[in-house]
């Protein structure tokens, strides 16, 4: 997916006045370490023997860190489930995250889908419980019109249409004559959420074991 251009502007000023690695600029960023990579791999970081070791120390420690709040995170998952399952459409949303949801970032929590009613859900939940900004974006197809769609879906979710991002499908089909399930669009719904996601993770594993 396109990132805004601070973010990118941001990893590059880490990069060149905290000489940070690319582990620990994905970890702080919640971005994708290939990602992150082609940002910044045009700037070299000169260090001492001394600086490397103790930025590997620092980076084990971070990680180490992250890893245990992540843990944490995960226990609190674990023990809120009985009460959250309890509220009507809550496992509908991790039932739904299980099939839809994004998995491949354990630092991001993300619903992209064409479907109103699945969009509708999926904000719904995201919202409430994202402790980071929820985010918009949408693709389209040549012949729809942006504008339109954002309209859309900002009324569906309830943003502004201007904070919803968009681009154009790069193998983009015109839809004239024909019956086409993404007749809005493919709409993301993203938050930066390690701790949402290491939560998420508990109440995926929790629906899993009650299924036979």
């Amino acid at each position: 997916m396109a990132y805004p251009a601070y973010i990118r502007e941001k990893a590059r000023q880490l990069r060149s006045e905290r000489k940070l690695t690319i582990d620990e600029l994905a970890e702080r960023l919640a971005i994708p370490r290939t990602t992150v990579y082609y940002w910044v791999k045009d700037l070299e970081i000169e260090t001492t023997e001394s600086e490397t070791l103790a930025s590997r120390r620092a980076g084990e420690v971070s990680r180490e860190m992250h890893a245990r709040l992540r843990g944490a995170a995960y226990e609190q998952g674990k023990a809120e489930y009985p009460t959250l399952s309890a509220e009507p459409t809550f496992r509908d949303f991790v039932c739904m995250y299980i099939g839809e949801g994004y998995k491949r970032n354990r630092n991001v929590v993300s619903i992209c889908n064409s479907d109103p009613a699945v969009i509708r859900l999926g904000t719904y939940w995201i919202c409430r419980l994202a402790a980071n900004p929820v985010s918009y974006s949408f693709q389209h197809h040549a012949d729809q019109k942006p504008g339109e769609l954002c309209a859309f879906w900002g009324k569906l979710v309830d943003v502004d249409p201007a904070a919803i991002r968009f681009q154009r499908k790069s193998n983009s089909g015109k839809l004239t004559g024909r019956t086409w399930r993404s007749k809005y669009g493919v709409l993301q719904v993203r938050a930066s959420d390690t701790y949402l996601r290491a939560r998420l993770e508990a109440w995926m594993d929790a629906v899993r074991g009650d299924w036979p």
